[in-house]
């Protein structure tokens, strides 16, 4: 099932994947595309489209999946780690 850059890109605005957070981190400056009225960061999907293609040739390369450690610093990101474990063959902390 090979999406386009489009179509990533509208699922990726349907999940709100686009809306951070009011602080902003200098290092995230960057993947900023605009900041909303009430002060709410607006994440740039195209840069993230494209840091998510170079993860996945990363990940694509390594041979044994159990090698994989996925982690989360954050309770909200838990649910993301066990799916993509539950995928992949990698090992969630």
């Amino acid at each position: 099932m090979a999406l386009t850059k489009e179509e990533d890109v509208q699922m990726m605005l349907v999940c709100k994947t686009h809306l951070g957070t009011r602080n902003c981190d200098y290092r995230m400056k960057r993947y900023v595309f605009r900041r909303t009225v009430d002060g709410i960061h607006i994440i740039h999907l195209g840069k993230t489209w494209e840091k998510i293609m170079v993860a996945a040739r990363v990940i694509v390369t390594i041979e044994n999946p159990s090698d994989i450690i996925v982690a989360s610093q954050r309770p909200y990101g838990s649910r993301a780690v066990l799916k993509f474990s539950q995928y992949t063959g990698a090992n969630a902390m």
